[in-house]
Protein backbone atom coordinates (compact mmCIF):
# COMPACT_ATOMS: atom_id res chain seq x y z
CA UNK A 1 0.00 0.00 0.00
CA UNK A 2 1.15 2.75 -1.21
CA UNK A 3 2.23 5.70 1.77
CA UNK A 4 0.54 8.75 2.17
CA UNK A 5 2.10 12.06 3.04
CA UNK A 6 0.91 15.59 4.13
CA UNK A 7 2.66 18.83 2.16
CA UNK A 8 3.11 22.06 4.31
CA UNK A 9 5.09 24.83 3.07
CA UNK A 10 5.26 28.27 4.98
CA UNK A 11 6.07 29.55 1.40
CA UNK A 12 2.39 29.32 0.45
CA UNK A 13 -0.76 30.45 1.72
CA UNK A 14 -2.15 28.57 4.73
CA UNK A 15 -4.95 26.36 3.97
CA UNK A 16 -8.21 28.13 5.22
CA UNK A 17 -10.07 25.25 6.57
CA UNK A 18 -9.20 21.41 7.97
CA UNK A 19 -7.52 20.24 4.79
CA UNK A 20 -3.79 20.10 3.59
CA UNK A 21 -2.13 22.45 0.96
CA UNK A 22 -1.63 18.61 -0.74
CA UNK A 23 -1.15 15.16 -0.28
CA UNK A 24 1.50 12.97 -1.75
CA UNK A 25 0.04 9.03 -2.13
CA UNK A 26 2.11 6.63 -4.76
CA UNK A 27 3.80 8.92 -7.74
CA UNK A 28 0.84 11.44 -7.33
CA UNK A 29 0.72 14.72 -5.61
CA UNK A 30 -3.08 16.37 -5.01
CA UNK A 31 -2.52 20.21 -4.47
CA UNK A 32 -5.20 21.37 -2.96
CA UNK A 33 -7.47 24.34 -4.50
CA UNK A 34 -5.22 27.88 -4.16
CA UNK A 35 -6.81 30.76 -3.84
CA UNK A 36 -5.01 34.59 -4.48
CA UNK A 37 -3.81 35.01 -1.60
CA UNK A 38 0.02 35.43 -0.71
CA UNK A 39 1.53 32.99 2.27
CA UNK A 40 0.79 35.09 5.19
CA UNK A 41 -2.89 34.65 4.07
CA UNK A 42 -3.83 37.82 2.70
CA UNK A 43 -5.70 37.93 -0.02
CA UNK A 44 -4.68 39.79 -3.24
CA UNK A 45 -6.47 42.35 -5.31
CA UNK A 46 -5.95 43.72 -8.00
CA UNK A 47 -6.52 41.85 -12.34
CA UNK A 48 -7.45 38.15 -12.43
CA UNK A 49 -4.24 38.26 -14.06
CA UNK A 50 -2.83 39.14 -10.85
CA UNK A 51 -4.18 36.65 -9.41
CA UNK A 52 -3.80 33.92 -11.47
CA UNK A 53 -0.57 34.17 -10.68
CA UNK A 54 -0.75 34.31 -7.09
CA UNK A 55 -2.46 30.79 -7.31
CA UNK A 56 0.21 29.55 -9.63
CA UNK A 57 2.83 31.11 -7.78
CA UNK A 58 1.19 28.93 -4.36
CA UNK A 59 1.16 25.75 -6.40
CA UNK A 60 5.20 26.40 -7.35
CA UNK A 61 5.52 26.48 -3.87
CA UNK A 62 3.94 23.52 -2.90
CA UNK A 63 5.24 21.40 -5.20
CA UNK A 64 9.03 22.32 -4.75
CA UNK A 65 8.16 21.14 -1.03
CA UNK A 66 6.57 18.05 -2.17
CA UNK A 67 10.18 17.29 -4.39
CA UNK A 68 8.64 18.07 -8.03
CA UNK A 69 7.61 20.89 -9.64
CA UNK A 70 4.95 22.88 -12.08
CA UNK A 71 6.04 20.82 -15.19
CA UNK A 72 5.43 17.48 -13.41
CA UNK A 73 1.58 18.89 -13.33
CA UNK A 74 -0.47 16.62 -14.90
CA UNK A 75 -3.97 17.83 -14.65
CA UNK A 76 -5.59 21.12 -13.37
CA UNK A 77 -8.86 22.14 -12.15
CA UNK A 78 -9.49 26.33 -12.76
CA UNK A 79 -12.33 27.17 -11.29
CA UNK A 80 -14.06 30.48 -11.84
CA UNK A 81 -16.81 33.05 -10.50
CA UNK A 82 -17.00 34.73 -13.95
CA UNK A 83 -16.36 33.07 -17.52
CA UNK A 84 -16.35 36.79 -18.49
CA UNK A 85 -12.60 36.03 -16.81
CA UNK A 86 -12.21 32.79 -18.69
CA UNK A 87 -9.50 34.78 -21.87
CA UNK A 88 -7.85 37.06 -18.57
CA UNK A 89 -6.84 33.90 -16.77
CA UNK A 90 -6.17 31.97 -19.72
CA UNK A 91 -3.40 34.43 -20.71
CA UNK A 92 -1.13 34.22 -17.58
CA UNK A 93 -2.05 30.10 -16.68
CA UNK A 94 -0.29 29.15 -20.41
CA UNK A 95 3.01 30.63 -19.33
CA UNK A 96 2.73 28.52 -15.92
CA UNK A 97 1.47 25.36 -17.82
CA UNK A 98 3.41 26.05 -21.20
CA UNK A 99 3.49 21.98 -21.23
CA UNK A 100 -0.49 21.91 -21.63
CA UNK A 101 -1.31 19.39 -18.84
CA UNK A 102 -4.85 18.17 -18.90
CA UNK A 103 -7.45 20.79 -17.82
CA UNK A 104 -10.99 21.24 -16.63
CA UNK A 105 -12.30 25.17 -16.30
CA UNK A 106 -15.88 25.57 -14.81
CA UNK A 107 -17.61 28.63 -13.56
CA UNK A 108 -19.34 28.57 -10.17
CA UNK A 109 -21.21 30.49 -8.28
CA UNK A 110 -19.04 31.22 -5.68
CA UNK A 111 -15.29 30.55 -4.32
CA UNK A 112 -13.85 30.41 -0.98
CA UNK A 113 -13.68 33.90 0.89
CA UNK A 114 -15.39 35.55 -2.46
CA UNK A 115 -12.19 35.09 -4.48
CA UNK A 116 -12.77 34.92 -8.35
CA UNK A 117 -10.39 32.10 -9.13
CA UNK A 118 -9.19 28.89 -7.51
CA UNK A 119 -6.69 26.60 -9.27
CA UNK A 120 -5.96 23.10 -7.97
CA UNK A 121 -3.99 20.28 -9.59
CA UNK A 122 -2.25 16.89 -10.18
CA UNK A 123 1.23 16.11 -10.41
CA UNK A 124 3.90 13.43 -10.66
CA UNK A 125 6.17 12.99 -8.01
CA UNK A 126 10.04 14.14 -8.92
CA UNK A 127 11.57 17.11 -10.74
CA UNK A 128 11.31 17.23 -14.23
CA UNK A 129 15.26 16.95 -14.46
CA UNK A 130 15.84 13.98 -12.14
CA UNK A 131 15.42 10.60 -13.41
CA UNK A 132 12.67 8.20 -12.10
Amino acid sequence: MAEIKKVFTAEACPPAGPYSQAIVAGPHIFVSGQIPADKSGNLITGSIADQTTACCNNIIAILKEAGSDISRVIKVNVFLDDMANFAEMNGVYEKFFAHKPARSCVAVKQLPKGVPVEIECIALSGRADSKL
